[in-house]
């Protein structure tokens, strides 16, 4: 994976940084005791994602698109019944790559068993292992029995009610058409070719609703890819895949996802739509409630960020790069200074509400 576009900084840690600045602040010592308590208990949280797709979809080069994965470390399930589902683990957040499906049936019920018995497991506090599924299927192609058929069979019975739980993803949007309708230079597609994946997405929800009666959101994007001669394509829509998985992971996780995004900031740069905004807000809206609960009535805007001097407007953290340098930081460098204050004060209306 390229890590192309960051600095020589090294990365810093989420909660590191935050530890650190809540240790500096002029905040009272029972105070900053609390706040490290709740920054400890955060920290400690796991996060659990697998993704489910056809063979060539694109799972691998998506994980790799969003995450840090340079690193993480690799295994397979130790139990024989799941040894074909290979792990990234990245600390707090773990990847659960399910074999590809569609090569044969034999095989494809084999590995449906796999995500069945994975979809079961409970972690140590006894809630369900997995955050969130992430299907990933081929927007390029036609033939996508195989992946209705895992979603409608058995991904939306074994989540039940908790349907959330599922994100569908329309990978190679840059392929459909026959790639024909690709703008290479603004990395996004043409108006034919938008209409035809606003289609696309519209077909596969009906689909779905009409077989489970569960509505469900996919997101058109493009993991983007790197050609024989070095040639990369970035990704297009990754900052709107992003704000979708983290509206499907709980928010008390999301800083979990934070910490762990992939370096290389022009992943984050094409899309149909600016979300840079809705990704800050989810990040800040963790921050505020279960880092700094309670901030209390009259927190100071300006010198102190209810305890965290500067961290907020200067986008969250300097010391990381890539995605969240993408992602926070450049957008606020660049927003006026009063809606800056202006959106603070709403968020601090949301954790004083």
């Amino acid at each position: 994976m390229s890590n192309e576009n960051t600095t020589d900084i090294k990365k810093k840690s989420i909660f590191d940084t935050l530890h650190d600045e809540i240790i500096n602040s002029d905040l009272p010592e029972a105070e900053k005791n609390r706040r490290l308590s709740l920054l400890l208990r955060v920290s400690n949280r796991k996060v659990n994602i697998m993704l489910v797709g056809a063979s060539g979809a694109g799972k691998s080069s998506t994980i790799n698109a969003l995450f840090d994965m340079s690193v993480a470390n690799v295994g397979v399930g130790v139990d024989p019944e799941t040894r074909n589902i290979n792990e990234f683990d990245l600390g707090n957040l773990t990847i659960w790559d399910t074999p590809g499906l569609g090569d044969t049936v034999k095989k494809d019920k084999a590995n449906i068993k796999q995500i069945v018995r994975k979809l079961s497991e409970t972690g140590s506090n006894g809630d369900l292992l997995i955050d969130l599924v992430l299907v990933v299927l081929d927007a390029s192609s036609k033939d996508l029995a195989v992946s209705y058929n895992v979603i409608n069979n058995t991904l939306i019975p074994c989540l039940g009610k908790e349907t959330n739980r599922i994100l569908i993803g329309l990978n190679q949007s840059d392929m459909a058409m026959k790639g024909r309708h690709w703008d290479k230079e603004e990395n996004a597609p043409d108006t034919i070719l938008k209409e035809f994946l606003d289609k696309k997405s519209e077909s596969v929800k009906k689909r779905v609703l009409d077989a489970t009666g569960v509505t469900v959101k996919p997101v058109c994007y493009s993991a983007g890819y790197t050609e024989d001669d070095g040639t990369q394509q970035a990704p297009y829509n990754l900052s709107k895949l992003l704000y979708y998985i983290l509206m499907a992971v709980p928010s008390e996780k999301r800083l979990v996802l934070a910490d762990n995004l992939n370096t290389t900031e022009t992943n984050w740069t094409c899309n149909d739509d600016d979300y840079s905004e809705a990704v800050q807000k989810s990040f800040w809206d963790s921050l505020l409630e279960d880092v700094l609960e309670g901030a209390g009535q009259g927190a100071k805007i300006g010198r102190y960020i209810i305890g965290i001097p500067g961290a907020l407007v200067g986008g969250l953290i300097g010391g990381v790069v890539g995605g969240l340098k993408a992602l926070i930081v450049i957008p606020m460098q660049k927003a006026e200074p009063r809606k800056i204050l202006e959106y603070l004060e709403e968020l601090f209306k949301f954790v004083n509400k």
